[in-house]
């Protein structure tokens, strides 16, 4: 009876554990090259985005620049403060794109599409702007504010959930004609649901990623600020949908910071402030979740057909020295192995916030807490 009793009570510990303590996760060995090459007279600063397109030539969107803000009463207009390199595929400076920009504020994101077209999301500009592969803009999405107050109006985000812990039960579908809420000054949306849903359009405030499904279809995530969703658009733009609002139930976010779509046009957005990675079909609908992978900040999904998804836990912004791992993972959410640590040395991170994977073992990461993008090889064990 005794000996029943204490089987018991191990599956009980067992059962509260969280999935990723339960057994001891494989590291996965790998190597890495601080890769970029600069002329003397260009520096870089925090590594917000890194993308490469198919003949292996990098981009970084940067936050460096020289921001001016210029005040008008309680009003602050700003320009500046951002720059898109690109590299050939050996790190060599091959030229700036976009400079002086009117809408390169912060950087927060560079992606490359199918096309070679290169995607930029700016996070203070409220602005999701397409380059061509010559560096001509073709497509702008959002809007930057003409000025902003000053000071902002505060902004508290309820508590997430604990380390580990679900989300709350409170469900959310996917909602037609959710948008993106105003971004100060001019440019914000007519706000027509609850909280974090926005206005219909293409209107976004604090925007962090964007994504591409087979036929063209845009996935935008928004934002860092008041709204919580993820913007849908055909290939020309056109706003077809959104779904999200803030909080933390299935369909709920606490700042959406990644996103991405897999081959079946299943879109997966790294819900940061809830801890989790949630899984949608195509038109919104909540799939399934992913937890116990840290604090998701930065996500990619390889493309061809065995496809992985890989996740990187950001530091904590109160303790920048724990965490900072890079998670493997295939499509159903089974860990397949980790790797780096929180810190300064080559092979080590300092708050990923963009993970590019165009290749299994191939990836390039970039750093805000570093300033830099490492080049990393995986290889096998």
């Amino acid at each position: 009876m005794k000996r029943i009793v204490q089987l018991l009570l191990a599956a009980i510990v067992v059962a509260t554990v969280p999935a990723i303590a339960q057994f001891s996760l494989a590291e996965i060995p790998f190597d890495s090259v601080d890769v970029l090459k600069f002329p003397d007279n260009i520096h870089l600063g925090e590594a917000a985005g890194v993308a490469t397109n198919s003949r292996g030539d990098i981009f970084v969107y940067t936050r460096t620049g020289n921001p001016v803000m210029a005040t008008g009463a309680n009003r602050a207009f700003v320009h500046g403060g951002s720059r898109l390199f690109q590299f050939d595929r050996t790190g060599k400076f091959t030229r700036e794109i976009g400079q002086g920009l009117y809408a390169f504020l912060f950087a927060e994101q560079v992606r490359v599409d199918p096309q070679d077209n290169i995607w930029v999301v700016d996070s203070y500009s409220h602005t999701v702007i397409k380059f061509d592969q010559n560096g001509q803009v073709q497509l702008l999405l959002g809007r930057k504010p003409e000025s902003i107050n000053v000071p902002t109006p505060p902004f508290a985000p309820p508590a997430p959930p604990a380390r580990g812990a679900g989300p709350a039960p409170a469900p959310a579908a996917g909602r037609e004609g959710g948008g993106g809420g105003g971004g100060g000054g001019e440019g914000g949306g007519r706000i027509t649901g609850p909280p974090g849903t926005g206005a219909p359009q293409d209107v976004f405030n604090r925007p962090t990623d964007v994504a591409w499904d087979a036929q063209g279809n845009i996935f935008i995530s928004d934002g860092l600020a008041a709204n919580a969703r993820v913007a849908k658009f055909d290939r020309n733009g056109k706003f077809i949908k959104s779904w999200g609002i803030r909080g933390s139930g299935p369909g709920q976010f606490i700042n959406p910071k990644g996103v991405a779509v897999d081959a079946q046009g299943n879109v997966y957005v790294a819900d940061m402030g809830n801890r989790r990675i949630q899984v949608f079909d195509n038109e919104g609908t909540f799939k399934t979740q992913f937890i116990n992978v840290g604090i998701p900040r930065a996500i990619c999904i390889t493309p061809g057909p065995r496809q992985s998804l890989f996740a990187s836990n950001s530091n904590p912004p109160d303790d920048i020295d724990v965490d900072g791992e890079i998670y493997k993972m295939d499509l159903t959410g089974k860990l397949v192995g980790r790797f780096g640590r929180a810190g300064k040395l080559m092979k080590e991170f300092g708050t990923v916030n963009s993970i590019d994977c165009r290749t299994e073992n191939d990836l390039y990461v970039g750093e805000i807490g570093n300033w830099r993008v490492q080049k990393l090889t995986l290889r096998a064990k």
